[in-house]
């Protein structure tokens, strides 16, 4: 699966971690940077860069980190198409995606440690959405509110 990673200054740690966790498990894994560590990066120009990535098909799941995953989550919803979480622990990071198709994992870089990273990234990637009933029903209410907010029909 052709996979998009980003992260800030906080996150940028767990953004090559991601990288290296990725191609390892046999993905191709794309940095969205940064490329190197700059204290004064801010997280929503690498979350909008990755979410876009995800929303238009270039890559068809993200890894976006920052100090706590909050401020990338926030940021990277704001693009439709995205339903990116939090996960820090393995049960929501595979849950995220069967139940409610999450295609961004967020994580908190100053939080998060290397083993329980790969754990989460290992119950995202393996997770597919499972199309029931009741999880198709609620996704198609959240999609139709992103539609009618981008239509201003809300």
């Amino acid at each position: 699966m052709r996979v998009g990673v980003a992260g800030d200054h906080a996150g940028f740690e767990s953004k090559n971690l991601a990288l290296e966790i990725l191609r390892n498990l046999g993905h191709d894994a794309v940095d969205y940077g940064p490329t190197a560590y700059d204290s004064a990066d801010d997280y929503p120009d690498f979350a909008f860069l990755l979410a876009d990535a995800v929303a238009s098909g270039k890559v068809e799941r993200g890894i976006l980190a920052c100090g706590s995953g909050v401020g990338a989550s926030v940021a990277a919803n704001k693009v439709p198409g995205v339903r990116a979480a939090i996960c820090h622990d393995t049960y929501s990071a595979h849950q995220g995606v069967e139940h409610d198709d999450m295609n961004i994992l967020c994580l908190g870089g100053r939080i998060v440690a290397s083993a329980l990273e790969q754990e989460l990234i290992e119950a995202f990637m393996s997770a597919s959405f499972t199309h029931e009933d009741r999880h198709t029903r609620r996704l198609n209410k959240v999609l139709e509110r992103e539609r009618k907010t981008a239509t201003g029909q809300n």
